[in-house]
């Protein structure tokens, strides 16, 4: 007997449980891509550098690329076979003190943390439409960083760590642009 109301307990269970399932699966709910219909393959153009930050083009084109990767809504592909092309430019590159430290035998102040921010213009055009499909806005991002032992080092991960950041804002730009 006890069997029984074990069994029927479990059926009273699952019951619900299979009709909740049924219902969700027919209500409209999508998983997966929210990318237009249409486009599905993108282009990283050349990015520009209007700052005197040496790699900064070259590490935001590598950063879109893998973010874009990542995302996996588009496919990366050549210019010319994109349904649509990223086009970025890197316009500045601020670097500044946030916190001091005081050193006990020398009578001067250091700066022992920076803060490293950037601002990128993008827009995102489909190749023969005259209405682009992002149109032009800016990306800002910021990174902390210590002046450690090797304050190149630290400055050169804050770099990456905007560049991700910025890469972010245009993936989600471009793929949420319709």
């Amino acid at each position: 007997m006890n069997v029984f109301k074990w069994f029927l307990s479990r059926k009273v269970f699952l019951l619900p449980a299979a009709a909740l399932l049924l219902s969700l699966s027919g209500c409209g709910y999508h998983v997966g891509s929210i990318g237009h219909p249409q486009i599905k393959t993108v282009a990283i153009a050349e990015v520009k550098n209007e700052t005197f930050e040496v790699l900064a083009s070259t590490l935001l084109r590598n950063v879109l690329a893998e973010r874009f990767m990542f995302d996996n809504t588009l496919k990366l592909t050549s210019m010319e076979k994109a349904d649509c092309i990223v086009y970025a430019r890197v316009l500045n590159v601020y670097n500044r003190s946030i916190s001091w430290k005081r050193t006990s035998r020398v009578e001067d102040y250091r700066a022992n943390e920076y803060t490293l921010s950037i601002q990128v213009e993008y827009t995102v055009l489909i190749p023969g439409s005259a209405k682009p499909l992002v149109p032009k806005n800016t990306a800002i991002a910021s990174s902390t960083y210590l002046f450690a032992h090797d304050p190149a080092i630290g400055r050169a991960n804050a770099l990456k760590q905007c560049m991700l950041r910025i890469a972010d804002q245009i993936v989600s730009a471009t793929t949420e642009a319709w």
